[in-house]
């Protein structure tokens, strides 16, 4: 008779679990897509679909293909969906994508228009402003705002007002009109000043101490994010329990939503059911399958949490991909093994993983990075692909594609047959030679693509690891900048980089960051690497040599400066009278570059400029040094 009961709880079990798996079915529809935003799914339907496709309230519509968001009266286009975290990031269609400053966003929007904000239990809004657990309404906004200041009189006691008229013609009698970026506090109001406008916006660059508007404005183009966290609550807890601990961990990347007794409640509806019907025995036995089917449900949640923990350090590589709309390709690793003919052909090997040759379907080569162990949680790969990503310049090797699979990570270049340039200026093989003309021509392209990252993007970008390893060469001679791994990505009118995102290699890396009392760390930081490589390329030879027959030969830039200093011949063989004066040119230009102060040094542009130009025009800088109060001795 047990068996027969026992077998009434299974089937009771799986009748539970099927209702359950055909509720979550009853949302299903196809995949949609709306211009760029591509596999558009539960809880998101497309305006004219099925009505039980998707849910209602969470309807978006595909206007001249751009994807339409209606919220509170304003229509906003969508930028992306992340599924991962339940969030969506939309922008005000006022906004100019083109990053033209004078634009204005159309629609009032703040975070009191959601109700999220003053009760999270009673909130019936289909989209939310933060993150939640049910412990407080709202743990933190996931933007913040920008907000318009209409004043009667100029403003110039508060430096988070920023004055608007060189980027926008206000067309109206207002006389001032400021931005301020983050909260407005009451202390902040001034006299005569009234709120004229708010947006929001979800950019992790805008810092709130950086009192720009371009930044505000390039916060603005990004647009904001809102989640439908309430949803995926309501779903997974039972209305018994209700949602006092549902709340997506930013940190784990997961939805939490079991508590102490979660794992216990079907095995309590079914006990308060067959209570009724069954004797003392049926009970004592459904306790015993009770504890059989919860034990093994227990060890296989603590196996995908301990997946998922072990797993985290690619989710916010994918976390990345989902949430930026990238130029290269992204391909999956059997195609990256296909490409790579089984990864036979290893070109190098370094600290990042190695490099293969490859060949793409259309018969052109390409050189394969496969990543080794990730730095930062995936950060390495994250501004490689970021940063390069987002750059097409003659100077600056091209990402063709990129592979994300789990922990195997690749980046897909263009190939580069005569390899990087330290084998052509360091190699003492005769065979490996390259005329000076050859190297003063390389040296200009060095400099052109280094000033595209600094000036030629919407973001500034910051190699902080120029050396020769990292100027790779095509079947021409052209250089092209490569290996953007310690790269990072700053406003352009952002001048200082905060200490601990700096790193490069011992040798290139600019003095300012060692010491902090020489100045902050900037754009200047590559113009000193780039003057250490260039004094390499003009002598052909390390700048440190510790074999140096006497002392004063051991730093090159020290020993070559009092030749200059002193207007000595450069003793070069084979070598013309026109080279000599190449020669002469570009190490003036590094005696430039590598000076102590990054005030004293000059930007990538002014270098481009001085290498182009005439040597009579330059002058001698002071000499070098290598560190502050630098006391240099005979020892």
């Amino acid at each position: 008779m047990w068996r027969e009961r026992a077998l009434l709880v299974i089937l009771l079990l799986l009748l539970v679990q099927q209702i359950c798996a055909t509720k979550k079915q009853d949302h299903g529809c196809p995949l949609s897509s709306c211009g760029k935003i591509t596999n558009i799914t539960y809880p998101f339907r497309l305006k004219g679909h099925p009505k039980s496709c998707g849910d209602n309230r969470y309807e978006l519509a595909c206007e001249n293909n751009v994807t339409v968001l209606h919220l509170y009266s304003g229509k906003y286009h969508v930028q992306a969906i992340n599924y991962n975290n339940f969030t969506i990031r939309v922008v005000d269609p006022g906004v100019d994508q083109q990053t033209n400053c004078s634009s204005l966003p159309r629609y009032f929007l703040s975070r009191s228009n959601f109700t999220d904000t003053y009760n999270y239990r009673y909130n019936m809004d289909p989209y939310q402003a933060g993150e939640y657990s049910g412990r407080s309404n709202w743990d933190r906004l996931a933007f913040q705002h920008i907000v318009y200041m209409n004043c009667s009189n100029p403003v110039t006691q508060n430096g988070k007002y920023v004055d608007t008229a060189s980027y926008v013609n206000w067309d109206s009698k207002d006389k001032y009109i400021y931005a301020i970026a983050g909260d407005l506090k009451a202390e902040d109001f001034q006299v005569g000043c009234h709120v004229k406008l708010v947006a929001l916006t979800s950019w992790w660059g805008l810092d709130t101490n950086n009192y720009s508007y371009a930044a505000m404005h390039t916060g603005l183009v990004y647009g904001f994010e809102i989640s439908w966290m309430r949803l995926i609550c309501d779903q997974h807890c039972p209305s018994k329990h209700g949602c006092d601990d549902c709340f997506f961990d930013s940190v784990s990347q997961e939805l939490n939503y079991w508590n102490g007794n979660s794992l216990w409640i079907l095995g309590d509806i079914l006990v308060t059911i067959l209570y009724t019907i069954f004797t003392l025995e049926a009970l004592i036995m459904l306790w015993a399958w009770k504890i059989l089917l919860t034990v093994p449900l227990f060890i296989v949640i603590l196996t995908c949490k301990w997946r998922k923990r072990h797993l985290s350090m690619f989710e916010s590589i994918e976390n990345y991909l989902e949430q930026n709309n990238l130029m290269p390709i992204r391909y999956s690793y059997k195609e990256v093994k296909k490409m790579a003919g089984g990864f036979k052909d290893k070109l190098g090997e370094g600290g990042y993983g190695s490099v293969f040759k490859g060949k793409l379907r259309s018969g052109s080569c390409v050189a394969i990075k496969m990543l080794g162990k990730s730095k930062g949680n995936g950060q390495d790969f994250i501004s490689e692909v970021a940063t390069i990503g987002r750059t097409y310049h003659q100077n600056i090797v091209q990402l063709i594609g990129f592979c994300v699979h789990g922990s195997k990570r690749a980046l897909v270049y263009e190939f580069m047959p005569n390899g990087s340039l330290d084998k052509f200026i360091f190699s003492k093989d005769e065979s490996i030679h390259l005329s000076y003309d050859r190297i003063y021509n390389i040296s200009i392209g060095v400099a052109r693509g280094i000033a595209y990252l600094h000036y030629g993007c919407e973001m500034q970008i910051l190699h902080f690891d120029i050396k020769p390893h990292n100027i790779l060469l095509d079947e021409n001679f052209t250089p092209k900048v490569s290996d953007f791994g310690l790269a990072k990505l700053y406003p352009i009118d952002n001048s200082i980089v905060p200490r601990t995102a700096a790193r490069g290699t011992i040798g290139y890396m600019a003095p300012e960051l060692f010491y902090n009392n020489i100045g902050g760390i900037s754009h200047k930081a590559d113009v000193y690497s780039y003057g250490m490589l260039l004094m390499e390329m003009a002598g052909k030879r390390k700048n440190l040599n510790p074999h140096a027959e006497r002392s004063s030969q051991l730093f090159f830039p020290f020993w070559i400066y009092n030749h200059i200093r002193d207007g000595e011949d450069i003793e070069m063989e084979d070598v013309t009278k026109e080279e000599k004066k190449m020669v002469k040119k570009m190490i003036i230009v590094a005696l430039w570059c590598i000076q102590l102060k990054p005030n004293d040094r000059p930007s990538m542009n002014e270098v481009v400029e001085m290498l182009e130009g005439d040597i009579e025009n330059l002058e001698i800088p002071p000499k070098p040094t290598l560190y502050p109060s630098e006391t240099i001795t005979k020892n």
